[in-house]
């Protein structure tokens, strides 16, 4: 029996993925299963560039506002309820497109990563009571003599992931990165096409604009009523998102306005960096630039019929 066929739409951030996802979606009789990290949450619109409830209403989407930011949402967490969305859009004869810019969650649908020990408090609490001690750039330095390989794709202030790779090791002895080597075929025949305009000038371009129209639609107040809250932190996987971290130094005290939409803006360019370079190292990947929705089409029909 032949496995299901699922589309992968990815790119880097503001490349134009949800324009073309729509009209992807209207001529394959396809619904839309967000893959990003940000978009999971609830009352972070403007800063994610959630897509209107207008654009919702006229294609239906998933994994969208389903859980609060005090909530963090995980790799495992993304797979389970992809994987449920994948099939519920199949058992009523319509094609899942998955779009977004969260690389990780891509590769874990298309490689799925071996079973992986569940989270222990006590073993948690024990690592976060010394990062606060130590400082997680420290943590991470414990990481790399411990675990060199999944040091060097971790970033050393990505609090979450040095936290679960230490936990592993700690819970089974072994590195996290030579479990994660074993891994298992996909259950889907997938698709994968990227966007990406046809110079970085032009996606830093639009990067630019897009934020300074999210600050035209209220991106402050929205991060100023998640401030207030008092129930969130900078810790959180939701307030790490790229632009609300800036957003909320900025009102703590750090900096003054123009120094944040600085950081705002270096930090989209080297997401989107690191997003373009892991789609450059997929092998079998075909990429289009944006306005090409004509072209994508084609493609994923004449994928479709193999």
């Amino acid at each position: 029996m032949q496995a299901p066929f699922i589309v992968f739409l990815m790119g880097p951030t503001a490349c134009g993925k949800t324009n073309i996802a729509i009209e992807l979606a209207e001529h394959l009789n396809a619904e839309i299963i967000s893959v990003d990290s940000a978009l999971v949450y609830q009352g972070m619109n403007i800063g994610t560039a959630k897509p209107s409830p207008a654009l919702l209403a006229q294609i239906p989407h998933h994994l969208i506002d389903i859980c609060d930011p005090a909530q963090p949402y995980s790799v495992a967490d993304f797979c389970t309820d992809a994987q449920k969305a994948i099939a519920d859009i199949q058992s009523r004869g319509k094609l899942p497109l998955l779009v977004g810019g969260t690389m990780m969650y891509f590769n874990a649908l298309k490689q799925p990563l071996s079973q992986l020990p569940s989270s222990d408090p006590k073993v948690r609490v024990r690592i976060a009571k010394q990062a606060a001690e130590e400082g997680w750039p420290l943590m991470h330095q414990q990481l790399a003599k411990l675990d060199p390989d999944s040091a060097r794709v971790i970033h050393a202030h990505d609090a979450q992931r040095i936290a679960r790779a230490l936990e592993v090791h700690a819970l089974t002895g072994l590195p996290m990165s030579l479990q994660l080597q074993q891994e298992k075929q996909s259950a889907y025949r997938i698709c994968p096409i990227a966007i990406m305009p046809n110079n970085r000038q032009i996606l830093h371009t639009q990067i630019n604009q897009r934020f300074d129209a999210m600050l035209a639609q209220g991106f402050m107040a929205e991060v100023e009523a998640l401030y207030h809250r008092g129930d969130l932190s900078e810790d959180l996987p939701a307030i790490r998102s790229v632009g609300y971290r800036q957003a909320w130094r900025y009102l703590a005290g750090e900096g003054d306005f123009t120094l944040m939409r600085d950081h705002i803006l270096a930090a989209t360019r080297q997401l989107a960096k690191r997003q373009v370079t892991w789609l450059r190292s997929w092998a079998d990947l075909t990429w289009f630039v944006p306005f090409s929705s004509a072209s994508i089409l084609a493609y994923v029909q004449k994928r479709r019929q193999e």
